[in-house]
């Protein structure tokens, strides 16, 4: 649905991926890629602070919906050259 999406102004979020599972969920996906595991590797990369600017965008890019649809937030890593896909790696606070 989206590639790189970004919100407007200073200190807003971006979303590698916004894409539409088979049962119509809206997905957003954070891709993170490292070329090893010292200091946590790839998944650990997406801290508290980087999930709060996902979902910050996440809630702009929705705005454009009527009806919210189901959504989750996954995380695609590419490590040492394994990619693992995440799925409902994190969830939004209210």
């Amino acid at each position: 649905m989206a590639r790189n999406y970004r919100t407007p102004g200073r200190g807003g979020g971006e979303i590698d991926l916004i894409m539409r599972a088979a049962d119509g969920t809206c997905v957003f996906v954070e891709v993170r890629q490292r070329q090893s595991a010292s200091h946590g590797g790839a998944a650990a990369s997406v801290s508290a602070l980087k999930q709060r600017r996902i979902v910050f965008a996440a809630r702009h890019y929705l705005m454009r919906y009527a009806t919210l649809p189901a959504c989750r937030f996954d995380v695609v890593t590419v490590q040492a050259g394994v990619v693992d896909w995440f799925q409902a790696a994190f969830e939004a606070q209210s």
